[in-house]
């Protein structure tokens, strides 16, 4: 069994599982945990050790996922999806944060040349709702839903001084618990205690350790609410230091979110950084608390529809294998978004269509799980926590164009049995590069390398994206704009057809292309556009859908 995390040891403080918890649903979200925490992808047997499951419930477990698209099960492995982002999304619009302060904090990094942050509290934690990262050799590598323990953090000294008692003593508690760390795998473990000392010599340097970081951290909360700003010098590994300022709540006063300025000691000593960063990170901070006075009530956005029949006829078709309880409870978490940040238990009831005692008892079991809290009164409101993260976030928030379509071009080659290919237009408009291809097994096929170039004015891949650019400078490409498609038939070289179509982005701008390529005595120009043409466009629908999803509060690469 691995240790046990942060989030699991907050779930299980306190009063045990309640009488009213869905076991499915538990289970459920301990394997999208452990998924999350081995960087997206565990075998089976690698599940069952993780969770202590019986296999059989971790096959109904991920027979449930794949059908709800969280996760594929590809050859041994059981993979996370961009399905998935679709309840951290959820936590993400109700928040409202990265949609008002996101663009500040990526013109800070613009201007400072660093990367740039914004935290949220996590009880005694921090986790990163936005990044703005530089493309170096030696950068930041924390993603967005990375939980990082507040006293390796500057974000975490200024969310401290807003502490009660409560809070510090489940803090102290926790590092009590796990003085290394080891439950926030975002960061390197504290180091062990010197090798050949007696166990008694352990446990008093343990100790000793434990009071020092506590001391230190006290101490770092007092300058943090004495100055208004906190450093962070090291803390987390060498070399990685950060400069962190408050952003209010204009209504309450109290900290929403830090953002912060990461950089390493070879461009900026720790010392350096009040003076370097500290000013231009309070004028984005003044921008960004204008930003949140000013901002327009939300407009809630549709509510999920259809669900419960959903989750009803997936059962009624799969029988055993899906497990509909647990479908259902993680349905609930997508019933918040933009505009519904905190809803009543009737308010989940009517957007999932689920019965208020199936609602109730989900929803108590995500309170459990400390993914939703409520508010401490009769009429109880439920709001999604930052621990909703937890659930596949992190790894996926880092994904590019290419291995999002990678999976959705394998399929296509499988069905068709032809080459499948994604390419990008490169920046000067004259050729495309491919990114990423599947390919068949025949003796004669197209193979193409990722990486290869080729004029763009002679594949389909380059005219279909050319046709998306402006107004198009020919009959030929504002023909392609119409209809959708482009077709090439031995332009390029004797023998070799393709058909292409865009992809395009969250704004409808074409940002890659994907084809299918073909020899001439395969298959005549009808068939390419009967046959091949259909199973191409239900492909880019796939890959669009998963962009649309890595990029609604991420920045998705296309190469």
């Amino acid at each position: 069994m691995p240790a046990m995390t942060a989030v699991d040891a907050g779930a299980r403080a306190g009063a045990g599982v309640p009488a009213e918890a869905v076991g499915p649903l538990v289970r459920g979200v301990g394997v999208l945990r452990r998924l999350a925490e081995a960087g997206g992808t565990l075998s089976p047997s690698a599940l069952e050790r993780a969770t202590g499951l019986a296999r059989s419930t971790v096959d109904r477990i991920t027979a449930t996922l794949a059908r709800m698209g969280y996760v594929r099960l590809d050859g041994r492995d059981v993979v996370l999806t961009p399905g998935v982002l679709e309840l951290g999304n959820a936590y993400l619009a109700a928040l409202r944060l990265p949609a008002l302060l996101g663009a500040r904090a990526d013109a800070l990094a613009d201007e400072l040349d660093e990367s740039v942050s914004l935290a949220v509290a996590d009880r005694d934690g921090i986790r990163f709702i936005h990044q703005a990262t530089r493309r170096r050799a030696l950068s930041v590598s924390f993603r967005i839903g990375d939980l990082l323990p507040a006293e390796r953090t500057a974000p975490g000294a200024l969310f401290a001084t807003e502490w009660t008692e409560r809070d510090w003593a489940r803090w102290r508690a926790r590092r009590a618990e796990d003085p290394r760390d080891t439950a926030f795998p975002a960061v390197p473990p504290r180091p062990e205690p010197a090798h050949g000392t007696a166990d008694a010599a352990d446990a008093v340097h343990t100790l000793d350790t434990v009071d020092t970081v506590d001391a230190d951290f006290t101490d770092r909360v007092r300058a943090a609410r004495r100055d208004g700003w906190a450093l962070d010098d090291q803390l987390i590994e060498p070399g990685l230091v950060a400069v962190s300022a408050p952003v209010r709540d204009p209504r309450t006063g109290r900290v929403a979110c830090v953002a912060s300025v990461v950089s390493h000691t070879s461009r900026h000593p720790a010392a350096d950084l009040p003076a370097t960063l500290l000013s231009r990170l309070r004028t984005a901070v003044a921008a960004m608390e204008a930003d949140l006075r000013t901002a327009p009530p939300p407009e809630p956005g549709p509510a999920p529809a259809g669900l419960a029949t959903w989750t009803t006829a997936s059962k009624q078709e799969l029988g055993r294998d899906f497990v509909e309880s647990l479908a259902r409870g993680l349905t609930v978490l997508t019933a918040f978004g933009e505009g519904r940040p905190a809803l009543s238990l009737t308010d989940v009831a009517r957007a999932t269509g689920l019965p208020r005692a199936t609602a109730r008892r989900a929803l108590l079991t995500h309170e459990y799980l400390g993914l939703v809290a409520a508010a401490p009164h009769e009429d109880r409101a439920f709001t999604l926590t930052p621990r909703v993260l937890d659930l596949g976030f992190p790894p996926l928030s880092r994904t590019t164009l290419p291995r999002l379509a990678e999976p959705h071009l394998r399929a296509l080659a499988d069905r068709v049995r032809e080459p499948a290919a994604l390419a990008v237009l490169t920046a000067d408009g004259t050729e495309i590069q491919y990114t990423a291809g599947a390919g068949t097994s025949g003796v004669l096929t197209v193979r193409i390398p990722v990486g290869a170039r080729l004029p763009a004015a002679a594949t389909s891949l380059g005219r279909v994206l050319l046709a998306d650019t402006g107004a198009p400078a020919s009959p030929g490409l504002a023909e392609i704009r119409t209809r959708g498609y482009a077709l090439v038939d031995e332009e390029l070289e004797s023998g070799l057809r393709s058909v292409a179509v865009p992809v395009r982005d969250r704004t409808g701008r074409a940002v890659a292309a994907v084809n299918v390529a073909t020899h001439a005595a395969r298959r005549s120009l009808e068939d390419c556009v009967r046959h091949l043409l259909p199973a191409l466009r239900a492909t880019a629908d796939d890959i669009q859908r998963d962009l649309h999803r890595a990029s609604r509060f991420t920045r998705v690469p296309t190469t």
